[in-house]
């Protein structure tokens, strides 16, 4: 696999992750909706790339997926199974490593990409103290 695919999926895992987090399987054929933040937005327009040029066999495929990964409910579990499927369809299909690679910003030297998605998400380069849930006291200094 080349080198070239491998940093393109985990550029856009992130997004694709966000987009099946926020839509579950209608990921697939949803209209975006205008107010979606743009990661889930980026994640969803990927998505439906690959589906519609999937074929039949593809297409079902790439739906068992998004159905288990919704299904999972673990991120880690999610962004794997849907990088391997990106992989794969990208690897035999330069038209739609193109078009995909358009969808994405072109990452510059020393910038960072942080995404949280889900209930009581967070995301930072650097972070103190993070407390997510009900009932925490936050520390005294």
């Amino acid at each position: 696999m080349s080198a070239e695919i491998v940093q393109w999926v985990q550029q856009a895992g992130p997004a694709v992750t966000a987009a099946v987090s926020a839509y579950g399987a209608a990921v697939l054929t949803r209209a975006q909706d205008a107010a979606a933040d743009a990661t889930v937005g980026v994640g969803q327009r990927i998505l439906q790339a690959v589906w519609r040029r999937g074929d039949e066999a593809g297409r079902a495929e790439l739906e068992r997926v998004v159905d288990e990964a919704v299904d999972e409910k673990d991120d880690v579990y999610t962004t794997a199974v849907l990088v391997r499927l990106l992989k794969r369809a990208l690897q035999d299909d330069r038209e739609l490593r193109e078009e995909l690679t358009a969808l994405l910003p072109t990452p510059t030297a020393g910038t960072v990409t942080i995404t949280a998605s889900g209930e009581r998400s967070i995301a930072a380069q650097h972070i103190g103290t993070a407390i997510t849930g009900d009932g925490h006291t936050p520390p005294r200094p």
